[in-house]
């Protein structure tokens, strides 16, 4: 069973600098491509960046050039760096990805201005 979790979400005051992780259980993780997702109050769920299994990766352009996606295959855990956040970055944080397009339980992120 597929299982990911997400980690190191909190409060940053904006223009600060935050890393989530995102480890994988049950899956052989370098075959598989992920992505990070979030969802602010009242908005719909949007994708922020996706790392394929090759190491490719795209970015939303409202965090393009801020945050960074990257992988650890021996880890089984997909990174995300978030700097110069802002508090419309605010929102539940979460990983996906693997065989089954399974969803991690989220991490809450929250930028104070």
């Amino acid at each position: 069973q597929v299982q990911l979790a997400e980690s190191g979400g909190g409060l940053v005051q904006s223009g600060g600098s935050l890393r989530l992780s995102c480890a994988a259980s049950g899956i052989l993780f370098s075959f598989y491509g992920f992505g990070w997702y979030r969802q602010a109050p009242g908005k719909q769920r949007e994708l922020v960046a996706n790392i394929n299994s090759d190491g490719g990766r795209n970015y939303a352009d409202s965090v393009n050039g801020r945050f960074t996606i990257s992988r650890d295959n021996a880890k089984k855990t997909v990174y995300l760096q978030m700097n110069s956040v802002k508090p419309e970055d605010t929102a539940v944080y979460y990983c996906h990805g693997g065989p089954d397009s399974t969803w991690g339980p989220g991490t809450q992120v929250t930028v104070s201005s």
